[in-house]
């Protein structure tokens, strides 16, 4: 398996355009600055083990201190920083035993899920899917990948949301915030992009076809080939996890 070259800002302090603006985000002050971390952290913007310097983050968001450190508290308590006392605030590294849990809790929902909107899925919501991924071919031909793996995550929020059971997207993003980080890592994987799509439209014919042995089986094979792509990251990148 090809090993990917993990990319990052040569210059992490040099770097000052990595948040989005607070503008992007909606709620209240705290709400937007805690958004905009957790986007940079997500993205791979701010690497595994790096320091968050609040003085910079306070300048170039033109916040004070208190919210910045409300918004670290809070994704402190998501696993994505350590706060190391005397030390300074640091973003997490991986964990292959996190991103194996956060899989295996993912995997779980979305089996449920996929196999039960396969039963009922109307025709109006099999068009939003095909839509969706019609979307996600274009932006793959333009080699647009932030733009495509932001569509892949609408197209599984779509058909838990066809299950009509409103917490179940929160659910299953908590259990998998650290898979979704480390997935950045497969990114430059030859290959890897064009497979994924090839796996999302099986999973799209299986819905079609309303078969919900297929639809599950679809979606396994999916969710478990991110996993086999992440396990040789640890071998290859050990200064990106935890020891």
């Amino acid at each position: 398996m090809l090993q990917p070259d993990v990319a990052f800002p040569q210059d992490p302090i040099a770097d000052n355009h990595r948040l989005q603006p607070l503008e992007a985000f909606s709620g209240s002050l705290g709400a937007k600055v805690y958004q905009t971390l957790r986007q940079a952290i997500l993205s791979l913007s701010y690497r595994p083990g790096e320091i968050l310097r609040k003085p910079e983050i306070c300048t170039e968001l033109g916040v004070s201190r208190s919210p910045v450190s409300d918004a670290v508290a809070r994704l402190a308590g998501e696993g994505l920083v350590d706060v190391v006392p005397q030390a300074g605030t640091y973003v997490a590294r991986f964990s292959m035993a996190e991103i194996r849990e956060g899989a295996f809790l993912r995997e779980a929902i979305e089996l449920q899920a996929i196999e039960m909107v396969a039963e009922s899925i109307s025709d109006e919501q099999l068009v939003t899917l095909r839509r969706n991924i019609t979307v996600q071919a274009a932006l793959l031909a333009d080699s647009d990948f932030p733009g495509f793996y932001q569509l892949d995550g609408e197209m599984h929020e779509l058909i838990r949301s066809f299950t009509g059971f409103r917490k179940l997207s929160t659910v299953a993003e908590t259990a998998w915030v650290h898979v979704e980080r480390a997935r950045r890592l497969v990114l430059p994987v030859d290959g890897r992009v064009n497979a994924t799509l090839d796996e999302h439209r099986a999973i799209l014919a299986a819905l079609e076809a309303r078969d919900p042995v297929a639809a599950r089986a679809a979606m396994r094979a999916h969710l478990r080939k991110l996993v086999t792509y992440l396990e040789p990251l640890e071998r290859s990148h050990p200064e990106l996890f935890n020891p």
